[in-house]
């Protein structure tokens, strides 16, 4: 029983963790799908987001271009100031041009180009192109023209309003790789431009160790601002990686159990070896207790008078009796020879025994065919132990008072022998623990009758030793099936 529970219990084992391993695996593949999935739907915003700041840069393209056209226009306004048939024209154009230009919110300044000095606007009239000043309109080429002979520049800015759009674009164009790496996914992610060197960002990622991390997956191609392209290299995520070592973890758990399973069953394995040794050791005292003590009787009673055949019969009785005993147990914990053997013979033998010591009201009969002997692989001296096992149990069961039927029975293979008796029966809870090493329902048993006589039928003679039935206080049959050849 305990060894079937224990195969059991390592087979369970065995099943949850690969259960384990195959839904780890699957949780991990999932996970993986979903995470490069993720990538390639955020690889693909990255390209939508560059081709928007492709557009925003054509945009302010365009819008410069714009500007020094106005510029332009204005400054041939002002050299117009030299024809003096322009009238009410000349005028209308520059009212609409610096209309324009106010609209627009265009700074401009112009000045004398001899000694740079500002003329427009009102507030710096007077004052010196010069320093930062000069710098700071000096991010487009000034137009050059004359009015009435004096030389005159016009320098400009760009507009307020782009110049706002483009600080505040500047500032997303800035944050568009850091954006895009640390903020639209979790798994650790890497930019590097078409020749594969130059990283352009990192996110997920100590950037101290962006050249010894290893990407096992293939990298996306995406398109930059300015038509750059650009490869996205990713590695799975910290807890796609923790899922890779679940595997491991769940064998460390098995290999556990299994360890532990293995050192209970050793641990129960030993004390019920202890207590079959302890069971031995008592049993060997009860067996050789009768005869030496009947050997003990007949020489005290022998002194003094003649020894007469019927007395050498007696004590020759008993010395069988223990040679018998010491062949019994010199078997145990060795494998035993097995002869071709009568069934037949044997259990007479073992019922001729018992029939001298039994109660006067217990009686046991045999049925058996009578032209057949039943011969199978047998040792006799280990087979009838089992049969006066069985008998004297029944006798316990009945308590003085009944009948134990013994009947044989054969078919082309087998050769069943069933022993049932009239006693009181088993409850089905103590039927499940007959054969465990150490359980009786006797105050001064050993539990060790039921299990001895089972290994010697299972193991050594290779046959089986089962309870047929049991019925409370009807009383029980156990059947004893031996092979015609093992």
């Amino acid at each position: 029983m305990k060894q079937r529970l224990k195969w059991l219990l390592l087979a369970i084992t065995t099943v949850l963790a690969l259960l384990a391993l195959w839904q780890v695996h699957n949780i991990a593949d999932r996970v993986r799908h979903e995470e490069e999935e993720n990538v390639r739907l955020w690889a693909n915003a990255i390209s939508q987001r560059a081709h928007i700041m492709e557009v925003q840069q054509q945009f302010f393209a365009e819008a410069t271009l714009d500007e020094h056209r106005k510029m332009e226009m204005y400054a041939n306004i002002l050299q117009s100031f030299n024809d003096p048939d322009m009238g009410s024209d000349l005028r209308f154009s520059l009212a609409y041009v610096n209309y324009i230009v106010d609209s627009a919110k265009t700074p401009i300044i112009i000045i004398t180009a001899r000694d740079s000095v500002i003329t427009v606007p009102q507030e710096l009239a007077g004052q010196k192109l010069e320093g930062e000043l000069l710098e700071e309109y000096s991010q487009n080429p000034p137009f050059h023209y004359k009015i009435w002979g004096m030389p005159m520049a016009l320098y400009y800015k760009e507009s307020q309003y782009y110049t706002s759009l483009r600080q505040m674009l500047d500032g997303f164009n800035r944050s568009f790789l850091t954006d895009i790496t640390q903020n639209a996914v979790k798994v650790p992610v890497v930019i590097v431009d078409s020749t594969r060197r130059v990283v352009f960002a990192s996110g997920n990622i100590d950037s101290a160790h962006i050249d010894k991390l290893k990407f096992s997956n293939d990298p996306i191609e995406i398109t930059l601002p300015d038509s750059r392209h650009a490869y996205v290299y990713y590695a799975n995520s910290p807890m796609v990686r923790g899922l890779r070592w679940m595997p491991i973890l769940y064998l460390f758990i098995a290999f556990v159990l299994v360890l532990v399973s293995y050192s209970f069953f050793r641990t129960a394995r030993r004390d019920e070896q202890n207590r079959i040794w302890v069971g031995l050791a008592k049993e060997t005292a009860h067996q050789l207790g009768t005869p030496l003590s009947s050997l003990s009787g007949w020489a005290e009673y022998l002194q003094g008078k003649e020894f007469t055949p019927q007395y050498a019969s007696e004590v020759q009785k008993d010395l069988q009796r223990l040679d018998t005993i010491t062949h019994r147990f010199s078997k145990i914990g060795s494998v035993p020879e097995l002869k071709e053997e009568s069934v037949r013979a044997a259990v007479e033998k073992a019922v001729s025994y018992l029939r001298g010591r039994l109660p006067r009201k217990v009686h046991i009969n045999i049925s058996m065919p009578d032209d057949d002997p039943l011969t199978v692989p047998l040792n006799s001296y280990l087979f009838e132990w089992v049969v006066e096992n069985i008998c004297k149990n029944a006798v316990d069961a009945m308590e003085g008072t009944g009948v134990i039927t013994i009947v044989a029975s054969q078919d082309a293979r087998k050769v069943y022998l069933d022993i049932s008796d009239t006693g009181r029966g088993m409850a089905p809870a103590v039927q499940r623990k007959i054969f465990e090493s150490g359980f009786t329902t006797k105050s001064r048993g050993w539990g060790l009758g039921l299990p001895l006589a089972r290994r010697i039928i299972n193991q050594y003679h290779k046959g089986r030793l089962y309870l047929k039935y049991s019925v409370p206080g009807q009383g029980s049959c156990f059947r004893i099936v031996l092979k015609k050849k093992v």
